[in-house]
């Protein structure tokens, strides 16, 4: 028991420390970087444009259903007035960022995941470093920095999206007066909660896309699968392990601000 509880300490150690290191490389490459500019905006456009219709129906479908339980939830205590506050601050503070971190891994982030098992299945990666290329600069480091762009931005598209869905489904569906909505809209939200929101959102785009990344480009030793197989169970483990330290990095966060 103690030697098993030993080597997973260990191993536990050993993999946070890889991380590290494979992250550490990806920014110290960013120096020497080849036509970095037009991978990062290639990788802009992964995250970002492709990404962008499933947050925004996401976002909508999001801010109804806050507006609708919180309507009924409120009508209890005859405080209506007060669902703008209820679905602002819900968005803001938690179900924005973390929703639509959740969405991207999802999306960009198993495709990243993906492509980058297929490379290395495949020895393109191999065939990059034997041409002098760096590969943490060339593959990994734009997608990181797109990422800390990207999702704030797409965190506050899902916001402002809830915000209209909340207001669709209270004003309009449900007879909340619209300017008490909104009135409670701009009352609730503070810049703390915006800079909370944005941080958060930061950090899951960072934390999120380099584990997708980590787990592709290192698809051929995380598994003992070979082949698609490996791809498929690096895939697999970069969505889990992502979503895992999303929650994890959300509480986090949120402990400072409460």
């Amino acid at each position: 028991m103690f030697y098993w509880f030993g080597s997973q300490t260990l191993r536990i150690v050993y993999g946070i420390g890889d991380f590290s290191l494979f992250t550490a490389k990806a920014f110290c490459a960013l120096a020497n970087s080849k036509r970095l500019l037009r991978r990062i905006i290639s990788a802009v456009h992964e995250q970002g444009t492709v990404c962008l219709p499933v947050i925004l129906i996401v976002g909508l479908f999001t801010g109804m259903v806050l507006g609708l339980q919180g309507y009924h939830v409120l009508s209890r205590f005859g405080s209506q007035g007060l669902l703008g506050t209820l679905v602002s601050l819900s968005l803001v503070r938690e179900m924005g960022p973390v929703l639509a971190a959740l969405m991207l891994i999802g999306q960009a982030g198993s495709a990243l995941a993906a492509e980058l098992g297929i490379q290395r299945n495949t020895e393109q990666i191999v065939a990059l470093e034997t041409m002098g290329v760096n590969s943490h600069g060339y593959l990994v480091a734009p997608r990181l920095i797109a990422a800390i762009l990207v999702f704030p931005l797409q965190t506050a598209v899902f916001v402002v999206v809830g915000f209209w869905g909340g207001s669709l489904s209270g004003s309009v569906l449900l007879g909340v007066d619209s300017g008490v909505y909104w009135s409670a809209v701009q009352r609730a939200v503070e810049f703390q909660d915006m800079r909370e929101c944005f941080m958060k959102a930061a950090a899951f785009g960072f934390l999120s896309i380099s584990t997708c990344a980590y787990q592709g480009y290192h698809s051929d030793r995380n598994t003992s699968a070979m082949g698609a197989r490996a791809v498929s169970a690096s895939t697999t483990r970069a969505v889990v392990f992502s979503s895992i330290l999303v929650l994890v990095a959300d509480y986090i966060i949120s402990s400072f601000f409460v």
